[in-house]
């Protein structure tokens, strides 16, 4: 499969329907992705990215049907992560002294991932590639997620090829903003945002204002995974100026795993008390253990504030609400909220964990903890509701 975004322009990627993780584990892909490579053709042939190791040889072997391998003057490798650079190895074999383009750390990563000596020729902000009618200008977006990503404009048809900047984990043989489902876009752009790009928030506004600084005119947005933007383009960037500002909804997020449902039951009473001072925000609950890791992410990212319940065991707290907390360190969220709750036994240090774990990821808590004796009563449920009125009217 291949298709036209201009004349000069053609996709030869590939579309992963089966994909349901990424990064290993880490990472949720339930509507598949795509690895998105473009060939441009003007007096110069360039191909920008290849695709994931699996397919190399699907890759190469559909290149070869869109043109003669020896056409290609250049290959411009944007980001050095196997999801984009793995077909290289199978093609260089074909095509061993065409120029690679790619930054200096670009260059140490592929020779650090395949141990081969190409021709590799570094870029920096500002250089540009004349291949014709159009000019190619590069723009490094280093830790926008690894050291060695870049961008690339392309002048006359105005495409910028944003690498994992824009993208989504979406696949769709509609390969275009203004043809896909709307809500499904959005939901897995800000949940690409959250797990992904979040650590890096800072740099994202820099690296855009920096972009826009050159006041270059923008058709296009192809990004390296999912649909490309070519209706209104901008509103991708508006959105990461958005989440890139410690960005909130009016929600608030209850996160538990629980043994015997007493944690459960508490976290489901904390939510009336909430509801019942502000009726106006939004609130979600998520058993850790039976919710999508990435999908809680997600939701958290949206949330002003949240809170955190897990019940004890064996002194400590339960895996799964242990893991999200992992997470949330990882990924840093700014401005944002908490308190912790839970259900114990005996031993009872579920809140204390939890709360420590949450100041480890810099996350200010704004009252005590809750913990409650076993199977909660009326008592402890009215205390639970209480505990919700009072979390919400610290915020």
């Amino acid at each position: 499969m291949s298709f036209k975004l201009t004349d000069k322009v053609t996709w030869v990627g590939k579309i992963d329907w089966e994909l349901r993780t990424f990064h290993g584990e880490e990472y949720s892909t339930d509507r598949g992705s795509s690895y998105n490579s473009y060939l441009i053709r003007d007096k110069k042939t360039v191909l920008i990215d290849t695709v994931w190791i699996p397919f190399a040889e699907e890759f190469v072997e559909n290149l070869k049907k869109e043109i003669d391998l020896n056409e290609i003057d250049y290959i411009i490798a944007q980001h050095s992560e196997v999801d984009h650079s793995g077909a290289l190895p199978l093609l260089m074999k074909e095509i061993p002294n065409t120029p690679i383009y790619c930054t200096a750390n670009g260059a140490k990563i592929l020779k650090g991932h395949y141990h081969e000596d190409w021709n590799f020729v570094e870029v920096k902000t500002g250089d540009t590639l004349d291949i014709g009618e159009s000019t190619l200008t590069f723009v490094e977006a280093r830790m926008l997620h690894w050291p060695d990503s870049m961008m690339t404009y392309m002048s006359g048809d105005n495409i910028l090829f944003s690498n994992d900047a824009f993208g989504q984990h979406l696949a769709s043989e509609q390969m275009f903003n203004d043809l896909v489902d709307q809500a499904e876009l959005y939901q897995e752009s800000i949940k690409y945002y959250a797990n992904i790009l979040t650590p890096f928030s800072p740099l994202v506004t820099k690296k855009i204002e920096e972009v826009l600084s050159f006041n270059l005119p923008l058709n296009m947005i192809a990004t390296s995974h999912g649909i490309i933007w070519r209706d209104n383009p901008v509103q991708a960037v508006e959105n990461y100026l958005k989440w890139a500002n410690d960005y909130q909804e009016n929600q608030i997020t209850i996160v538990y795993d629980t043994m015997w449902n007493g944690t459960r039951r508490m976290a489901e009473a904390i939510a009336e008390g909430i509801k019942s001072v502000d009726k106006d925000v939004v609130v979600k609950l998520y058993n850790a253990a039976k919710t999508d890791k990435n999908d809680i992410i997600t939701e958290l990212f949206k949330s002003k504030a949240f809170l955190f319940g897990s019940a004890t065991v064996n002194k400590s707290i339960m895996h799964a609400t242990s893991g999200i907390l992992e997470m949330i360190r990882g990924i840093g969220f700014k401005k944002k909220k908490a308190a912790a709750f839970g259900a114990y036994g005996w031993s009872g240090e579920n809140v204390a964990i939890l709360e420590e774990k949450l100041k480890a990821a810099k996350i200010e808590i704004v009252q005590d903890g809750l913990k409650v004796l076993w199977n909660p009563d009326e008592d402890a449920m009215e205390a639970c509701r209480e505990f919700g009125k009072s979390f919400v009217e610290k915020l």
